[in-house]
């Protein structure tokens, strides 16, 4: 047993003795357990710890961890939340006790947007996800695989340098912000998909589709806190939103596939094969 802020808690080994039923059913169920759970702050009925997260819920939640340790149980409307702020808790989580946290709740706007969900950020633990990783270790983002796409790098590292040139050179101001968030998304085009996607009308289109994907997937979703409540995004409009977003980004990746199952990769291209190039090898 430690000391820590006027109260006693087991030492992280010590708590981490869980099987990983035990540590699924602390992070999932909505049921109080016998078990000796981590340090929780008062909560509310009904919304739980909800009150306590502020405008700033990363500078509450450091707060939070300041008076009640490394590790604390917070309650979100009806779900149990462990939250780690050590980097020692983090590697029991992450590392030691991984098989034991590595099923996940999910959340329903993520599940809607990656088909089920099929992304293996998201997709629960299992003979699915074990596949999944190993095609994205094995196939996508082995060592070889990485230095090919060096070029890549290198171009679009090169074309930002030269704007950045070009744009002082005529006195204009410079959007540094822009330019990496473009670099970025072109180098991941490339990789991905093959191709940049950020000229014309066809590019305006796909910002736009890709900024309201991101931004659905850190949207609040209260249905999955409160279930009692899910019936409020029928009439704020998120559902439809998701749907829509959904519907725009299957039609996209369509498109992607059929572009790719229309080219042909020859046995020396196969170095600069792309994502979709690869998942196309591995399904056949």
């Amino acid at each position: 047993m430690r000391k820590d802020h006027n109260y006693y808690y087991p030492s992280l080994e010590s708590r981490f003795e869980l099987s990983k039923s035990d540590a699924c059913f602390h992070l999932l169920s909505s049921k109080k357990s016998k078990k000796n759970l981590p340090p929780s702050p008062p909560k509310l009925p009904f919304i739980g710890n909800f009150h306590q997260l502020g405008l700033q819920p990363h500078r509450s939640l450091q707060k939070l961890s300041n008076e009640h340790g490394p590790m604390m149980m917070l309650q979100f409307g009806s779900v149990p939340v462990l939250i780690a702020s050590s980097a020692e808790a983090a590697s029991q989580i992450m590392k030691t006790q991984d098989m034991g946290f590595a099923n996940k709740p999910m959340s329903s706007i993520p599940s809607r947007l990656f088909f089920g969900p099929k992304d293996v950020a998201f997709t629960p633990y299992g003979e699915y996800w074990r596949n999944a990783r190993s095609i994205c270790m094995l196939q996508l983002l082995n060592n070889k695989r990485v230095q090919s796409f060096s070029k890549i790098r290198e171009e679009e590292t090169s074309l930002l340098l030269k704007k950045i040139k070009d744009s002082i050179d005529n006195s204009q101001v410079v959007d540094l912000a822009e330019l990496f968030v473009s670099m970025t998304n072109d180098v991941l085009c490339r990789v991905a998909l093959g191709r940049k996607y950020c000229d014309g009308e066809e590019g305006k289109k796909f910002k736009t589709l890709l900024l309201e994907f991101v931004e659905l997937l850190g949207v609040f979703n209260i249905g999955d806190f409160m279930p009692w409540l899910a019936w409020v995004n029928r009439f704020d409009g998120l559902n439809a939103k998701v749907d829509k977003v959904a519907a725009e980004v299957s039609t996209f990746l369509e498109g992607v596939i059929e572009e790719h199952r229309e080219t042909k990769i020859d046995d020396e291209e196969e170095e600069s094969a792309d994502f979709v190039d690869i998942l196309l090898q591995v399904q056949k």
